[in-house]
């Protein structure tokens, strides 16, 4: 009885089956090498992301930047080396953490926004329940495991299943002491895992400076948003040496208000109810004992808080707001808690001939969630048992995953003939689900669900890839990565709607195998084409079996994997001058064996549903014409359809698949200039995200409401007064309503539609000062 249709118990025929889709939680998959120095913009980078003339911090210390009028490349860990983004044959975009703070950007629905071709959508608990797509891989609100994987440094984040929450809880990191963060578009199925079939999200963090003596930096947001609150956010840095080139010490800490901008009536009114706080601190401890080994022992910990979710209540057949403008009604509260501790320890020797990595990492994910169903269950109980028995129906959840990882990794010298990487992953989370859902009224009070639902994962994974410079120019690679994994699954369930009780245990085991072929060729010094073919992977798993009344037999006792093949080719060129740079892209993903929520019987289950296909050209570039202007544009068009019926759930081929704009694309520019002996800037941003669809046409039990596309226009300026920078920002200037997702789980039940905007107007101030 998940709002998004996840872990939902619904009654058919007197019996039941628990839908865990991955529609309300997760994240998954293994890493790359962090980077100590700044994130300075790839060719595929944002304008606002080219060197300026003002004050930058350098693993939070501040220097100079002298002026430029060329275009440089960020050296990224994509392929798990540091090497120019223009080299590396695929898509990828590095997004500068500096620039992200001069924007105002504070939260992940920032970070992507800007970032045409990639889908966010805010799930039903608000800030940190949040589902990332790309290149269209994605069956919307039904997406059974994650499709883009999610990193912090060398660790994969977040559960690797849908029991765990996979799909939509992608790590939402404030701007904790970050360096950059990279999007890897496509597949990463031979370096990041089974999970990263869609692309791959990475946190880079700063390593504390061993070298540059005691340092940091403290800042303080202030904003308020359009029918909303107040805003704010205080973070400090500060890095400690402990031995000259030996040893430091770096902690960091933040905590983020804001005031939410959805109002709510019902029971107990509330403005702002969607506001949230978010604190967090990350402590490193870096250690060099010999020249070649290398220490780095890191503690995370983050907490998201709040009283109620985002979403707009709509009529889904008049598409009207039925309480109001960002306004939704409510019978009861709906809390939300998350906490995170991340805990890592990565031991680096280099043998000269190859670099030994060893990462180990132990997590926790805690989630806490109240959910209002009384618009969808309040009528259809009330028919049963005559009007007005019951005036509400609530469903609760606490979800908690344990997850430990183990990494070896061996990575040849660079610059060489013959290049390589090998390694072995291994992991192993547990899960407990539990959830309990209940209607209640005047005198009567009725169980509609007790459930416990645990689950275990385990990997195994050996992985590789070569490359062989072939001459000078060219360069060809090719990788592959086994995996086998074991899961069990667990329901103890009781309640109303569970057809009596039952208490049933399924497991399953599958093994996988991904590979990598690319070639790249160098036109020039400052150019190249690329063809890269790569496959993803995502597990199936265990599943609780049910009798087909149709076919009187048992249903499956598992969901099989489903697998997708990637075919890219593109360019990448710096030119006159490097004043500017483009990056183009096609691709053609095949996706086979499609991991589905469907009806058999009236029950919901997960099952394989055929195919669909995603293709697309992505167009990025960069122009800096004199020394003060500096522009760039990302363009993406993608075509995502299934390519067969899916009875089940009422779709059929040539359906759009959800939650993915044919159409988007992004503007920005800067102007560079003094005040006095000041530095300064100012900068625009234009945003489009083209229609797009929730659900599927003639589905029934994903019924389709069209989010329209919209524009959305963000203004910047700051100076440099060198004891401290200061900044203004204005996001989404002329007061849009973006429809940036929306849930139809209840609409099947005679509820509304769940609708998610884009932020208000929102106007606000940065202070920075470092020391």
């Amino acid at each position: 009885m998940h709002r998004n249709g996840a872990d939902m118990v619904r009654p058919a025929s007197g019996r039941y089956v628990s839908l865990i889709v991955g529609s309300a939680f997760g994240l998954t998959v293994p890493c790359a090498h962090a980077q100590t120095e700044p994130a300075t913009p790839p060719v595929a980078a944002s304008a606002a992301d080219m060197p300026v003339p003002a004050t930058t911090k350098v693993g939070g210390r501040s220097k100079a930047v002298s002026d430029t009028t060329t275009l440089n490349t960020v050296e990224i860990t994509a392929n798990r080396r540091r090497e120019p983004a223009r080299e590396v044959p695929m898509q990828v975009n590095a997004i500068s953490a500096q620039e992200l703070q001069r924007k105002g950007n504070q939260s992940v629905r920032d970070y992507l926004k800007e970032e045409p071709g990639v889908s966010l959508v805010t799930g039903a608990a608000g800030a940190g329940s949040d589902q990332i797509s790309i290149r269209g891989v994605t069956t919307g609100n039904l997406d059974i495991g994650p499709t883009v994987g999610v990193y912090v440094d060398d660790v994969p984040f977040g559960s690797s299943t849908n029991y765990g929450g996979g799909a939509n809880y992608a790590l939402d990191m404030g701007l904790l002491d970050l360096n950059h963060i990279e999007l890897l578009r496509g597949p990463q199925g031979t370096l990041y895992g089974a999970g990263a079939m869609g692309g791959l999200m990475k946190y880079i963090t700063n390593e504390p400076d061993t070298q540059g003596g005691l340092f940091g930096h403290a800042g303080v947001v202030f904003s308020g948003t359009e029918h909303g609150g107040l805003n704010h956010t205080q973070d400090a840095v500060v890095n400690v040496p402990i031995k000259e080139g030996v040893a430091a010490f770096r902690v960091s800490a933040f905590n983020q208000q804001n005031g939410g901008y959805v109002n709510r009536v019902g029971n107990d009114p509330e403005n702002g109810v969607d506001g949230a706080t978010t604190r967090g601190g990350r402590a490193s401890l870096i250690v060099t004992p010999t020249k070649d080994l290398t220490i780095r022992l890191t503690a995370t910990t983050q907490q998201i808080k709040s009283d109620g979710t985002g979403q707009v209540d709509y009529n889904f057949t008049t598409r009207q707001p039925l309480y109001g403008d960002l306004t939704q009604g409510r019978q009861l509260n709906e809390p939300y808690d998350q906490l995170i501790e991340l805990y890592s320890a990565n031991i680096e020797y280099d043998f000269g001939w190859a670099r030994l990595n060893a990462i180990s990492a132990y997590q926790t994910i805690r989630t806490s969630l109240m959910a209002d169903y009384s618009l969808g269950y309040v009528p259809a109980l009330n028919a049963q048992f005559g009007p007005s028995t019951f005036t509400s129906a609530g469903y609760q959840q606490a979800l908690s995953t344990d997850k430990f990882t183990q990494e070896l990794r061996l990575t040849s010298a660079a610059n060489r003939q013959i290049e390589w990487i090998a390694g072995l992953f291994y992991t192993q989370e547990r899960t407990t689900n539990n959830q309990f859902a209940t209607a209640s009224g005047p005198g009567a009070s009725l169980i509609l669900l007790n459930a416990q639902l645990p689950s275990t994962y385990q990997e195994y994974a050996a992985y590789g890839d070569l490359t062989y410079h072939v001459t000078s120019r060219l360069a060809a690679t090719a990788g592959l990565r086994i995996a086998h994994n074991n899961q069990t699954y667990s329901q103890d369930v009781t309640g109303a709607l569970s057809g009596g009780a039952t208490n049933k245990t399924a497991q399953s085991n599958d093994t996988s195998k991904t590979y990598l072929f690319t070639l790249n060729y160098l036109l020039t010094g400052n150019s190249s084409v690329y063809a890269r073919v790569a496959t993803g992977y995502r597990p199936g798993g265990p599943e609780i079996s049910v009798l087909d009344s149709a076919t009187g037999k048992m249903t499956q006792s598992k969901f099989d994997p489903d697998t997708l093949t990637s075919y890219e080719v593109g360019y990448k060129a710096d030119f006159l001058e490097k004043h500017a740079s483009v990056s183009l892209s096609l691709f053609d993903i095949q996706w086979k064996d499609v991991q589905l929520l469907t009806q058999i019987d009236g029950l919901g289950l997960i099952s394989n549903g055929g195919t669909a296909r995603s293709r697309g050209v992505e167009f990025f570039g960069s122009l800096n014409p004199t020394p003060h202007w500096r522009l760039s544009t990302g363009l993406t068009y993608t075509d995502a359809r299934l390519t067969e019926n899916v009875p089940g759930i009422g779709a059929m081929s040539g359906d759009r698949l959800p939650n993915t704009a044919p159409f988007s694309a992004t503007a920005n520019l800067d102007y560079l200039f003094n005040v006095g002996s000041y530095r300064a800037y100012a900068g625009a941003t234009e945003t489009y995200v083209g229609p797009r669809n929730s659900g599927y046409g003639g589905s029934v039990s994903t019924p389709n409401f069209r989010l329209p596309g919209y524009f959305a226009t963000d203004l910047r300026a700051g100076i440099d007064l060198r004891v401290a920078n200061v900044s203004l920002f204005v996001h989404n200037l002329f007061n849009r309503r973006g429809m940036q997702s929306a849930s139809n789980m209840l609409v099947p039940l005679g509820g509304p539609t769940e609708v998610s905007f884009i932020q208000p107007l929102t106007v606000g101030m940065q202070v920075d000062v470092p020391f």
